[in-house]
C-alpha cells in the first residue's frame, strides 16, 4: 500500500482574521510517501510570491495530488490517496463539509478536485508538528525564492531529518521521482495480478480478488510565508485570510481559590480534589457577574475536578447554561508532590524537581504526568472542542497547566515558556481558533473582574 499525505498550512507573522492588509510572500511543499514503508516517492515545492495562506495551501494540495497521479499514470479508480494537511479550512472544504464562499478559492478547489476521481481521495487534518518534512520543503522553496533561485528536488535535504529507514537499492537522492515511479508501477502491476521485477522497492500482497486492489498513497503538502521584514515590499498591518469565518473562541477561566492556592501547593488530578474556599466561591460569583454582563458566552465546558465544576456551576447558574465535562481539561497529576509546596518538593525530591524543570518529558516523582503527556491530552481535547464548537464562544473552566499549555501551543512556544506565565486564581485568558488551524492569543491572566 502507498499513502498520499499533503500537508498544507500557511504560517508566518499573520494574525488570522485581521482586516485589510497585504499578504506576505508564500510558498508550499508537498511530499508523496509510501504508506507501507515510509519511503519518499516524490517531493514538490515552490515559491509563489505574494499570496494568502489559503492560496498557498491549495497550491500545495494541487502539487501533491498531481505528483501522486504522475507516479500512477494508469491507476484510474484503483488509486487511493489519503490527504493529510494542517489546514482545517482546506480539509473541511475539500471533504464537502464546509461551503467555499471566497471567489479566489473556488477555482483552486475545482482544480484539486479534478486531478483524481472524488472516490479516490480522502482528507485528514493533522497538527503542523506532524508535517515537518513538508514544512522543511516549503522553507527550502522560500529560501530559494528570496535568493532568486528555483527550488530543485535533487538538492533538497528536507527528508534528512526523517526517521532512519533501511536503505533500498534503487533509491535515488531525496525527491528522486524516477525511483518512486518505478515503485508505483510495480505496485499497480502486482495489485492487478501482474508481476513485479526484481528491482522493485516494495512488495504488495494483491490477494485473490478479481477486482484490482486499491493502491493507497499518502502525500504531505506544506505551505509557509515569510515575515514582512524579509519581503520585497513592506507589509501593512497583519496578513489576513478573509474567508476563515468566525473562530471558535475559548475563554479560559482558571478555577477560584481553594485552601491550597494561597500557599502555592501542588494541587493536581492525583491529589485530594479540594473544594473552593470562601474566597474562591466569591471569585466564582464575580466571574459569573462579569460573563453575564458581557453576554458573549454560548457554551460552558469544564474539567471534571471539583474546584472547576463549582466555578463553572456559578457561571452556568447565572447564564442559564449547561456545563459539559471534558476529562482532557483536568490538571496534571503531580505524583508524590501533591499537596507540597515548591520548597518542600525541592527539599525532598531535589534531583527529580531539577530534571522536571529542565525536560518536558520528565514526570514528577511517583508516577505523575510529564508536561509532554499533559500537552498531548490537552491538544486532543482542544481539537475535539474546536470541532464541536466551531464559530462559537465557549467558556472553558480549567487549571493552570491546561491553560498555560493551550496558550503556549497557540504561540508554538517551547514547553519551558510555561514557567514564564503567571495565572492567578479565577483569571481569564482567551484564545481564538480559526478554520485553517491557526490560533490567536487575545488575552492572558486578566483579573479586572475580581476588583
Amino acid at each position: 500500500m502507498v499513502l498520499f499525505l499533503p500537508r498544507a498550512g500557511g504560517w508566518g507573522w499573520a494574525a488570522p482574521g485581521a482586516p485589510g492588509s497585504t499578504p506576505p510572500p508564500a510558498g508550499y511543499g508537498a511530499v508523496v510517501i509510501d504508506a507501507a514503508t515510509g519511503e519518499t516517492l516524490a517531493e514538490a515545492a515552490e515559491y509563489i510570491g505574494v499570496a494568502t495562506n489559503n492560496v498557498a495551501e491549495y497550491r500545495g494540495l494541487i502539487a501533491g495530488l498531481t505528483a501522486a497521479k504522475a507516479l500512477f499514470p494508469d491507476a484510474g479508480d484503483a488509486l487511493r490517496v489519503h490527504v493529510r494537511m494542517d489546514s482545517k479550512l482546506v480539509v473541511e472544504q475539500m471533504s464537502g463539509r464546509w461551503k467555499i464562499n471566497h471567489p479566489d478559492m473556488k477555482p483552486l478547489a475545482a482544480r484539486a478536485a479534478a486531478i483524481l476521481p472524488p472516490s479516490s481521495v480522502t482528507y485528514e487534518w493533522i497538527p503542523r508538528a506532524q508535517n515537518k518534512h513538508a514544512d522543511r520543503l516549503a522553507n527550502e522553496a522560500m529560501d530559494a525564492g528570496r535568493d532568486g533561485r528555483q527550488w530543485e528536488a535533487s538538492a533538497s535535504t528536507a527528508e534528512l531529518d526523517a526517521p532512519a529507514r533501511t536503505p533500498l537499492p534503487d533509491r535515488g537522492p531525496p525527491g528522486d521521482a524516477v525511483a518512486g515511479a518505478a515503485k508505483a508501477r510495480a505496485a499497480l502491476a502486482a495489485a492487478r495480478g501482474g508481476t513485479a521485477d526484481a528491482g522493485t522497492l516494495f512488495d504488495v500482497d494483491a490477494g485473490a480478488s478479481e477486482e484490482p486492489e486499491p493502491t493507497d498513497v499518502t502525500a504531505v503538502a506544506g505551505t509557509t510565508a515569510v515575515p514582512a521584514s524579509e519581503a520585497a515590499s513592506p507589509q501593512i498591518g497583519w496578513a489576513a485570510a478573509p474567508d476563515l469565518g468566525t473562530p471558535a473562541t475559548f475563554i479560559l477561566l482558571r478555577h477560584g481559590e481553594t485552601l491550597l492556592t494561597p500557599e502555592k501547593r501542588f494541587s493536581g488530578s492525583g491529589g485530594t480534589d479540594p473544594e473552593l474556599s470562601a474566597v474562591g466561591r466569591d471569585q466564582a460569583a464575580r466571574a459569573a457577574l462579569h460573563f453575564a454582563a458581557l453576554g458573549t458566552v454560548q457554551d460552558i465546558v469544564c474539567s471534571p475536578l471539583r474546584r472547576c465544576r463549582e466555578t463553572a456551576a456559578a457561571v452556568a447558574d447565572r447564564l442559564g447554561l449547561d456545563v459539559r465535562i471534558e476529562d482532557g481539561l483536568r490538571e496534571s497529576d503531580f505524583g508524590a508532590w501533591e499537596g507540597l509546596t515548591f520548597g518542600e518538593v525541592r527539599e525532598r525530591y531535589g534531583d527529580d524537581l531539577t530534571a522536571w524543570l529542565a525536560d518536558p518529558e520528565t514526570a514528577p516523582t511517583g508516577g505523575g504526568e510529564s508536561f509532554t503527556e499533559v500537552a498531548d491530552r490537552v491538544a486532543a481535547a482542544r481539537d475535539r472542542l474546536t470541532a464541536r464548537y466551531a464559530g462559537r464562544t465557549v467558556l472553558v473552566v480549567t487549571h493552570v497547566t491546561p491553560i498555560k499549555t493551550l496558550v503556549r501551543l497557540a504561540l508554538e512556544a517551547p514547553a519551558q515558556s510555561m514557567f514564564r506565565m503567571e495565572l492567578s486564581a479565577a483569571s481569564i485568558s482567551t484564545v481564538a481558533y480559526y478554520g485553517d488551524g491557526n490560533a490567536s492569543v487575545r488575552l492572558l491572566n486578566d483579573t479586572s473582574h475580581l476588583r
